[in-house]
């Protein structure tokens, strides 16, 4: 069987340069001559960079590079754990995780001396691990960093700020569930540079048991002070983010007389993100971001650019906010047709989740109908799109002189 050579280096990610040297020639001899591959080697200059080589077989090449891929990963996640272990006097017990947990640790890797035949694939995997997130596992398994992979896990901020993203679309909140496009947007974001790391918690089963999306949008403080523990932080953010729709279906998509396609299909017009600040479980700063969405932009550009801004904001203590457009506030009454109390406070949850709006009040309830009064940020129209995301719509009524504003489920049908 023959195994062509491929071109010596592929680069992936953004991450630092390939490391090469004295284990690569190894593996090319083992490779040729049979002899045992040399086992993971860690960069001495940077204890979260892992070189090993990988050799895997399946049914097509492109299977076999996928297990050879992932295959790296834990063994390169293995032998961090065994040298972090050696220097503490730990026994490294990693709990099993499977092959997307591990492949959110990575920030970027680098392929070189790739071989391959139709189903096996050989290769050099250079893989470069962020820090806070890595070290997070480490802790959780009892593994104590040492100090010079503690001081490049931790920056120069010391203590992580553990970032929560929740997504919420349909009327329903996701943290942990898959999908929660926002929360794979903050994962994908580069370690953080500022005073203090951003950290996304890796959603194992510790994290899971601390706090769920419900908790996270209703400020429990109980579970706010249990997710900070686990992830070795102090303060905690909850991101809220609301994809605002878009405009007519019929039109979306379509290009206009220059050919120009202004809006992408599925694509939200926009993101209402709502960020709140939690030390010790109380609230400490509310900021309100809402990110508009450019033309022809796809929905994960959105999220991933809308998350950066934001990462960004909090590193700088949001001093290159606007202000002057959020920091606008309104108030107005309306009445929402509703079957009962149980339809009601599922309404009332609805308006609570937003980010625009900051308080509602009940004013009148009976078996038919509620009138709410409703503070928000922002303009009507920003409040009547944020609605819209959830289904339901803002109106004033126009019949009879009534002007008054009406609240109701898109899909409701008209009263007989």
């Amino acid at each position: 069987m023959t195994l062509p050579e491929a071109p010596a280096v592929a680069v992936y990610g953004s991450g630092p340069g390939y490391k090469s040297g004295f284990a690569t020639a190894l593996v090319l001899l083992a490779l040729l001559f049979g002899v045992s591959a040399p086992p993971a080697r860690a960069a001495d200059d940077d204890p979260f960079t892992v070189t090993v080589p990988v050799d895997a077989t399946a049914d097509s090449i492109v299977s076999a590079r996928d297990k050879a891929r992932h295959d790296g990963e834990h063994r390169a996640l293995a032998a961090i754990a065994e040298r972090v272990a050696a220097g503490s006097g730990a026994s490294p017990k990693l709990a099993k995780l499977d092959d997307n947990a591990v492949t959110n640790l990575v920030a970027s890797f680098e392929v070189a001396n790739e071989r391959m035949s139709a189903v096996r694939y050989l290769a050099d995997y250079t893989f470069h691990f962020r820090p806070a997130e890595t070290q997070r596992v480490l802790k959780s398994a009892g593994i104590s960093p040492s100090a010079a992979a503690a001081d490049a896990a931790a920056g120069p901020g010391g203590k992580p700020i553990v970032m929560l993203p929740v997504y919420q679309a349909g009327g329903r909140a996701v943290l942990w569930d898959d999908p929660n496009p926002w929360r794979q947007a903050w994962a994908e974001l580069p370690p953080s540079s500022g005073a203090s790391p951003l950290a996304v918690p890796l959603g194992d089963v510790g994290d899971i048991a601390a706090i769920d999306a419900e908790k996270a949008r209703t400020a429990d403080a109980g579970a706010l002070a249990a997710i900070a523990k686990k992830n070795g932080g102090e303060d905690v953010i909850v991101t809220l983010a609301t994809p605002r729709a878009a405009g007519k279906p019929e039109t979306a998509g379509k290009p206009d007389i220059a050919g120009i396609v202004t809006t992408t299909p599925g694509s939200p017009a926009g993101l209402d993100v709502t960020v709140r600040r939690y030390r010790q479980g109380r609230l400490a700063e509310t900021h309100v971001a809402p990110v508009e969405g450019k033309p022809g932009e796809a929905p994960d550009a959105l999220l991933q650019r809308a998350a950066a801004t934001i990462a960004a904001g909090i590193q700088t203590g949001w001093k290159q906010e606007t202000g002057d457009k959020y920091d606008q506030r309104g108030s107005l009454t309306a009445t929402a047709p509703i079957t009962g109390l149980d339809d009601w406070i599922k309404l009332r949850d609805s308006l609570a989740s937003l980010g625009t709006i900051r308080k509602v009040d009940l004013m009148a309830l009976s078996r038919q109908e509620a009138v709410v009064e409703i503070d928000y940020v922002g303009s009507v129209d920003q409040l009547q799109a944020s609605l819209a995301a959830l289904g339901l719509a803002l109106a004033r009524g126009d019949t009879g002189g009534d002007r008054s504003w009406r609240l109701a489920r898109s899909e409701t049908p008209a009263s007989r």
